[in-house]
């Protein structure tokens, strides 16, 4: 099931596109306008629905991003075997790799807080390839190697021996929440982004940075 698109859960920025204006007489033209979105359908799974109401209950100010979410479930559509997200928060990003990995695929995630943990645990009481387990990230260890992982916490990106270790050959890792640098090597406020230079260059992943939002991008990985 689908519901429409939720409001308040995603930024949108603006970019600028060529595209074809029809005049009621004449041959069509073409002129340069601003879009406030990229072309997507208006509905949102009801699971990730149900997981941005409950980011909005806690207070959470942002969510996994509509855009990065449509991603995630086009990977996993790809993938067998276990997908892992490192850090759940409410369960955004579980809810969009669910919505596109196959059924006999499994998805694992951790989350710090015990009592957020129970909370998102209940809405994926009936979805019976996803475990949320209340601990931290490295819980999830035992349940490795990983098809795919999905990870959107600074501190857990830095360790990046320990992340290749977790994926198997041909495993992809999506590192999300970047902001966007016309640099080499990347620069945000003024400082090397040593993190993500790092994830660009390490031998062991063929990796690209993709811009998801004029203010945002995302790195995807994939082990060697």
């Amino acid at each position: 099931m689908m519901r429409p698109l939720y409001p308040l859960s995603t930024r949108r920025g603006t970019t600028t596109a060529s595209v074809p204006r029809v005049e009621t007489s004449g041959p069509v033209e073409r002129r340069d306008v601003t879009l406030d979105t990229m072309s997507a359908p208006p509905e949102i799974p009801d699971l990730v629905a149900s997981t941005l109401d409950l980011a909005r209950q806690r207070g959470f100010i942002t969510s996994t991003r509509h855009e990065t979410g449509r991603l995630l479930a086009s990977l996993a559509a790809s993938r067998t075997g276990t997908l892992a997200e490192l850090g759940t928060g409410t369960g955004v990003g579980s809810a969009w790799l669910s919505s596109g990995a196959p059924k006999e695929a499994r998805i694992v995630s951790a989350e710090l807080d015990p009592a957020l943990a129970e909370d998102v645990q209940e809405l994926f009481a009936d979805v019976h390839n996803v475990e949320i387990v209340a601990g931290d990230w490295t819980t999830l260890e035992q349940h490795a190697p990983f098809s795919l992982l999905f990870v959107d916490v600074r501190e857990v990106m830095e360790s990046i021996d320990v992340l290749a270790d977790l994926l198997e050959p041909g495993g992809i890792a999506v590192l999300d929440d970047f902001v966007p640098s016309a640099f080499w090597p990347p620069i945000v406020d003024g400082q090397v982004d040593i993190v993500r230079e790092r994830w660009l260059t390490d031998d062991r992943f063929a990796a690209v940075e993709m811009l998801i939002d004029p203010d945002a991008s995302l790195i995807i990985a994939t082990r060697r």
